[in-house]
Order: structure tokens, then C-alpha cells, then sequence
């Protein structure tokens, strides 16, 4: 029997399982059925009205709930046509009008007039009032009203979803669709060479003149709906990052504890700093950033190029302290933080001295295929420190979405911020790049740090975000204090032993003069015992190993091969510098004093010209005197004090008791220069920028 829709009652019939069945007994959850081959089966309700098959004889179809969002959508005045129409048809349904007096017209009382008189008697009115309308159409709107609801009742001239290509011939859809796929590769055209590929294809495919262009104006239409989202005539790096992308649906990278993840890559800064030969470069940065608590571990600055040992010093820096630098506020002491502090120095006592950045052991690193991740220094040091190393797939930078995301990050929020500033591609460079480019290497590097700590690991990040607290994001300090607590334990940082052990190595002899490594000379009292003394390694020869950090050579660390340990020796012309330095401004240096006509393995000539460097490097932004140096390394002839470069070359330049070069590398006298037409700068003398500026006169007027 015909039941209303929503009621499920004993003795009804119902399909199940492409079977009919009665229902014969209701028990709570439980239905029980009566095949019409006399079988019982027991159901659970939910699962029964699952049912793909699930239907109930005779009773009236469930109503449908209207698409408000599709409705909203209409025009006004289409959706108003079809409440009229759901008027008329609950009328002729009901005999009653919605939101009128509850009395039937006599035309439309149910009581009175059959189902088929009431729908004649609403076509004659709706035609009387205007609206041709016959009973065909009045039937019809009523079947679509109980299938679709008041959607059924809209004109499908309204509803009808646009075609992107229109009415475009499909074959002409088709090759336009093949040339916009095939610009990918290809270096940036305009639509008209596209066009003219589409035509030649067509006339390939179906022979010359078969298949008809549409007019140029249908063309471009077809073309911007058919490349929208694929940059097909616009920049061909984004065509290709856009089509490098893949194809499934993207998933958060999660972890649920510090160190989890860490994900590494290197990529250029765009920040233009001051190399130390004199040359405007930009700088590549070496970043890890913890996937739990967005923490960036560690970043290292070097010119483009980075070596395998600059990504395994990655992996020591990040597991050992971030050091309070002199300078730096103390609101940027981790004692200052949110991070649990007094446990962390219970456990390392350097923790007290260490800036608000925590210390995160890796357990697996995700890499992409560079040769400096793929190489045997920084698989062995992975190895040494436990640490699994995940290569993400090829040219799959959504693998390591997370740092590709940091990088564009630090461009925002640090490089736009720094003089030297080149904005991420040509187009959006300025004209004076070149004059504001006056931080060097190590001055960027120091800056960065004190950033990380005063601009990152403070600042709430939306990738933070705790699934029951959306509305509140933590920062990279607070997602560690709590994930600390709730892993339940501590990382113990790096010893120093382990740090050295991880630094490149070196075999080198100990003579009376200490030790020499790419012409620096390192010594101290308690290496003097063992010159001229073998270390009882074999097969190196009797040579010890010399272990140093190539972004600060100014030390050494000899191991004691002898009594164990190490011997920390420092390189014997460090209070001429006063600041470390890193070993590729060492090299610099040396290049520059050969051109100058300095003897360049002469350490002492080197590190006068060191100490210039350097001390220009200090005066940081709004100097002329680094931007001088910048115009004018390699035009600038000899800088050093006539009696010092004569001396440099042919004799020594310290007392007998504090001389370091040992003979056997002495140097030979330089060729002397020929005078060149150039003003002589002493070593410290403040360069006026008028010296090296043909227009400061200009400036000057001009100020």
C-alpha cells in the first residue's frame, strides 16, 4: 500500500539485496524480512537504507531540498518565475493557495474536482491571464516539481551551465587544446603564432581548407579559455612550475614532535652583498627548517656555489646552541623565551648563554637531488649523527614544500628589508641596486641570525595552528614548548667534541713555526711540545689531523694523537683581523694582494690587506667607503705603507721571537709595478668618495 515518504512500518515492502522483501517484525535498530521465497533476514536499519538498491514500494518519493546556493545564483526575475509556478502547482496539488486563507477556490477543492479537473482548470486560468499554457505543461511542471523540488521549475535557459569554447567547432577545440599543451616547453609567443600553429595542424589532421577557422576575436576566446591557469602566453617559468605540478590531490606534511622532519634545500637570496674580492654577488643560503614547529634550525650564507661540507656544517649547526652574539638585546636571550629554559640547562649548560632558538635533533632530513645532499661528506655525517636522509622525488619541489614556502618567506620578510635588495626577477630590480649593495658576506650572515631569532622564531605562523584552536596561531617557540611537552623528552644538543669531529679534516706536520694551512700559521704553547714530532699515524705519514671550520679558519683543532683530546690552536696574525673570517675570505684576500703585487704567500702582506677588508666591512650601510672599495678593487694599486711593502717580500715582519713563516716557504721579492696614475690609500685611512666618483661633485651640488 502507498505510504507517505519517511515512514518505515511492518508489512511494508521494500527492496533489498535486487530482491523484493516485507517487513515483518521492527525491534529497535533491527528490521527483520520476509523474502518472497520464504527466507528471514534480520538487518541492522542503517545499513538497509544504505543500500545502494534500498527503495519502498508504493510509497510517494522523498521530497527534495531546493539548491538554495544554484537558486541564488539566478536572476531575479527566473527565480521569481518559478515560485510562481510552485504557487500555482501546490494549489492545484492542495486546493490552497501558500500564505493565503486557508479556503479552496471551488476550481481547485480537492473534495469536489478529480486531480485531472483541477490541472485543466489552472492551464485555462494561466492562459486567460496571458501565459499560453496548456495542460501538457501543467502536468509536466507538476512531475518536475516532486523530482527536482522548485530547481525543477526553473528555465533550463537559465540553469544551463556555459561551455568554455562555446559552440566551437570540437576538431578546431581539439588542435587548440594540442598547441596550448605544446607552449609549455617552449619560450613565450603571443596568440596570433598560436593561431597560426592551430591552422597548419588542422590543415595536417583533415586536410587544407576541410575544417574552418572561427573569426580572429572567437580564436583568442577559445585560446584565453583554454590556457586559463597555464601562463601559456605569459612568464615561462611560471608555465613551467604550473605544469610541474602534480597531479593528485596535495596533503599537509605533518609531524608530531620536534625533529621528526627536517627539511633542507639551498637556493640565491636576493639580496646583492659586497664578496670579498670587491665584487657585487648574491649570496646562496643553506637553510633546515623543523617540520613540527616551522623552527629554522639553521641557515648559512655563502657565495653561489655551495661545497658538500657547507651542507654537512648545516647538520652540526643545527644540533648545537645558538650562542647570544655581542650586540644582541637580551629580549633575545632563550632565558627571555617561552621555551622551558631551567630544564634545558639542567640537561646543557651552554643552554644559559644560547639565544631563543631551540635545539632540535633531526631524525630524518628530506633532501632534493643536489650534488652537496647527495654527496659522501654529508651522507657520512647524516650517518655520524643518526640521522636518515629521505631524497624527495625528482623535480618534485612539493615533496619539500615547507622550506620552498620559507625561502619566499625570508625574501618577504627579511631580504626586502636589506639594502642590496634585487626583488625576485629583473622586472622588479631597481636602478640603484648596485649603489645600496654594502653589506659583505659576513655582515649579511650576522644579520640574518639576529633576524631568525628577533623576526621568525617569534612570530606566530599560520601553518601553526592547532585543529581544536584554528582561530589563534603559535609561533615557531611556542609550537616547541608545547610539542616538547607533550613528546615527553629533550634532545641533548652536540658536544663540542662531536661538533670538531664533524668539521673537514686535514694532515698537516708540526714545525717549530706551528702549523701551516693554505699559507696561514697556526701556533701555541701547548702545540710546542710536539714540533718536529711524529703523531704515530702511519699512513699519513707521521702528520696530524688538523680539523678546522671554513667560515671561521681563525682557529684550529689539532687532535692530541698522543695523550687524546684536542688542542685548540689559533692562527698567530687573528689579533691583526680581530673578528673571524671565513676561508673564502681568506682566498679572496690572497687574490687580491697577487694583483696589487703583493707576494700572496706571504701571510703577513695578506692579512694587512684582511684587516682593510674587514675594517671596511664594519661600517656597514650608508658608507661611501664600502661602496669605493665596491667601484674600485681591481683599479686600486698597492694600499699598504711603502716601508711595509718592501718589508712584506724581503724580510720578516715580526720579531725574530714571534716569526711564523718558516723558510721553506718564504717568498720571492714581486716584480715591481709600474706606477700607475691612481691617489694612494693607506691602510685605515677613511676613503672620501669623491676619490673613486667622477659625479659626486653632482651629489654635492645637488645635496
Amino acid at each position: 500500500m502507498a505510504e507517505r515518504p519517511g515512514v518505515l512500518r511492518v508489512n511494508d515492502r521494500v527492496v533489498f539485496a535486487a530482491a523484493t522483501h516485507t517487513v515483518v517484525a521492527i525491534s529497535g535498530n533491527a528490521i527483520r524480512l520476509l523474502s518472497a521465497a520464504g527466507a528471514t533476514t534480520v538487518v541492522a536499519l542503517p545499513f538497509l537504507l544504505a543500500a545502494a538498491d534500498f527503495e519502498l514500494v508504493g510509497a510517494a518519493p522523498a521530497s527534495r531540498v531546493d539548491p538554495h546556493g544554484l537558486l541564488d545564483a539566478l536572476p531575479a526575475q527566473a527565480l521569481r518565475a518559478a515560485r510562481d509556478w510552485e504557487r500555482h502547482l501546490i494549489e492545484v496539488e492542495t486546493g490552497l493557495v501558500p500564505g493565503e486563507d486557508a479556503v479552496a477556490r471551488p476550481e481547485y477543492d480537492p473534495a469536489v474536482h478529480p486531480l485531472a479537473a483541477r490541472e485543466a482548470a489552472k492551464a485555462a486560468e494561466l492562459t486567460a491571464a496571458g501565459s499560453k499554457t496548456s495542460l501538457r505543461t501543467v502536468q509536466r511542471m507538476r512531475r518536475r516539481y516532486r523530482e527536482q523540488g522548485l530547481w525543477g521549475l526553473v528555465d533550463a535557459r537559465n540553469a544551463r551551465a556555459a561551455k568554455p569554447t562555446g559552440n566551437v567547432d570540437a576538431r578546431v577545440v581539439a588542435a587548440a587544446a594540442a598547441v596550448v599543451e605544446a607552449q609549455t616547453a617552449t619560450s613565450t609567443g603571443t596568440k596570433s603564432r598560436a593561431i597560426r600553429q592551430i591552422r597548419q595542424l588542422l590543415d595536417d589532421e583533415h586536410g587544407e581548407g576541410v575544417v574552418e577557422l572561427p573569426s580572429q576575436a572567437t580564436c583568442y576566446r577559445l585560446l584565453e579559455a583554454l590556457s586559463a591557469g597555464k601562463h601559456s602566453f605569459g612568464s615561462a617559468v611560471t608555465r613551467r612550475q604550473t605544469a610541474n605540478k602534480p597531479a593528485g590531490a596535495y596533503a599537509a606534511t605533518t609531524a608530531s614532535r620536534p625533529g621528526e622532519q627536517v627539511q633542507l634545500d639551498s637556493t640565491p637570496l636576493d639580496v646583492m652583498a659586497v664578496m670579498d674580492d670587491g665584487i657585487l654577488g648574491r649570496a646562496e643560503l643553506v637553510l633546515a627548517i623543523d617540520i613540527a614547529t616551522r623552527t629554522i634550525c639553521a641557515g648559512v650564507l655563502r657565495p653561489v656555489g655551495a661545497k658538500a661540507v657547507d651542507a654537512a656544517l648545516l647538520l652540526a649547526r643545527v644540533t648545537v646552541p645558538e650562542p647570544m652574539r655581542p650586540g644582541w638585546d637580551a629580549a633575545l636571550a632563550m632565558s627571555a623565551s617561552r621555551i622551558p629554559h631551567q630544564r634545558l640547562v639542567s640537561l646543557d649548560a651552554r643552554i644559559a648563554l644560547a639565544a631563543a632558538k631551540p635545539v632540535i635533533a633531526p631524525d630524518t632530513v628530506v633532501i632534493d637531488h643536489g650534488k652537496v645532499f647527495l654527496s659522501e661528506v654529508f651522507l657520512r655525517a647524516a650517518d655520524t649523527l643518526g640521522i636518515s636522509v629521505q631524497p624527495a622525488h625528482q623535480q618534485t619541489p612539493t615533496d619539500k614544500a615547507i622550506v620552498e614556502r620559507t625561502f619566499e618567506s625570508i625574501n618577504t620578510l627579511f631580504c626586502q628589508h636589506v639594502a642590496g635588495y634585487t626583488g625576485r626577477d629583473v622586472t622588479r630590480r631597481g636602478r640603484d641596486v648596485a649603489e645600496r649593495a654594502v653589506w659583505t658576506l659576513p655582515d649579511l650572515q650576522e644579520l640574518f641570525d639576529e633576524w631568525v631569532i628577533a623576526g621568525w622564531q617569534s612570530r606566530p605562523h599560520d601553518g601553526l595552528r592547532h585543529p581544536f584552536n584554528p582561530a589563534q596561531a603559535a609561533s615557531p617557540n611556542d609550537a616547541y614548548s608545547a610539542l616538547v611537552a607533550a613528546a615527553g623528552y629533550v634532545p641533548v644538543a652536540l658536544t663540542g667534541e662531536d661538533y670538531i669531529e664533524l668539521l673537514p679534516a686535514d694532515w698537516r706536520a708540526i714545525g717549530d713555526g706551528g702549523i701551516q694551512i693554505d699559507y696561514r700559521t697556526y701556533n701555541c704553547a701547548e702545540l710546542r711540545p710536539y714540533a718536529r714530532k711524529k703523531s704515530g699515524v702511519a699512513n699519513r705519514a707521521g702528520r696530524w689531523e688538523v680539523h678546522y671550520d671554513p667560515y671561521d679558519v681563525s682557529r684550529v683543532w689539532v687532535r692530541n694523537h698522543h695523550h687524546g683530546g684536542w688542542i685548540t690552536v689559533p692562527w698567530t696574525h687573528h689579533s691583526m683581523v680581530g673578528q673571524p673570517f671565513a676561508d673564502f675570505t681568506w682566498r679572496a684576500s690572497r687574490k687580491v694582494a697577487a694583483q696589487r703585487g703583493l707576494d700572496d704567500t706571504n701571510e703577513m702582506a695578506v692579512s694587512v690587506v684582511l684587516a682593510a677588508l674587514l675594517r671596511r666591512a664594519e661600517d656597514g650601510p650608508g658608507s661611501g667607503r664600502a661602496l669605493a672599495r665596491t667601484r674600485t678593487a681591481h683599479a686600486m694599486d698597492n694600499h699598504l705603507p711603502p716601508e711595509l711593502t718592501a718589508a712584506a717580500v724581503a724580510g720578516p715582519l715580526l720579531p725574530e721571537s714571534t716569526q711564523t713563516v718558516e723558510p721553506s716557504v718564504a717568498a720571492e721579492p714581486a716584480p715591481e709595478l709600474e706606477p700607475v696614475e691612481q691617489p694612494q690609500v693607506l691602510v685605515g685611512e677613511v676613503v672620501p668618495f669623491a676619490l673613486f666618483d667622477p659625479f659626486a661633485d653632482d651629489l654635492e651640488a645637488g645635496r
